[in-house]
């Protein structure tokens, strides 16, 4: 059985999801594009600011991509879930590559709720199901557990 080509995107203010996606892609040995949002999100306000796009479900600005993801037979999508919603740098990532994306899974890290909710957004957005998707919330990262719901997600996928 040929091996999918997988293609890992994610976004990451606090670098919490950061560690988790380079944790998969680390597992899965793929490519990795970080999205790099314009607007500065760090600190409270960067985090207030974080959360009103998110509710609001603004696009951001985001610097060029690498990878074409239409080169892949799975994109993995990793963001913070803020507000019951994906980071806007992943909202502009997915509506700006929306017809190139063949099959999506998710990987979501979070303080509270709101993966259920984001999981139904996210399939929304891409036009399509998600094939797979994997919720982390902050016990789970306090305690490595995520490592072993990680693992859950690739035998998945």
């Amino acid at each position: 059985m040929e091996k999918k080509k997988v293609l890992v995107v994610f976004y990451s203010r606090s670098g919490i999801t950061k560690k988790v996606i380079e944790h998969l892609s680390q597992q899965l040995q793929c490519d990795v594009e970080e999205l790099i949002d314009s607007k500065e999100r760090s600190g409270f306000w960067g985090y207030m600011k974080s959360g009103r796009d998110a509710v609001k479900m603004n696009l951001a600005e985001i610097k060029p991509i690498k990878f074409n993801p239409q080169n892949y037979d799975l994109v993995i999508i990793g963001t913070p879930i803020w507000a019951s919603n994906m980071a806007s740098a992943v909202r502009t990532y997915i509506t700006q590559n929306n017809g190139k994306l063949k099959n999506v899974a998710l990987v979501a890290t979070m303080g509270g709720g709101g993966f259920e909710r984001l999981v139904e957004r996210t399939a929304e957005l891409c036009g399509k199901p998600l094939s797979s998707s994997c919720g982390l919330d902050r016990k789970d990262i306090k305690t490595d557990k995520w490592k072993e719901k990680l693992s859950d997600f690739i035998h998945k996928i």
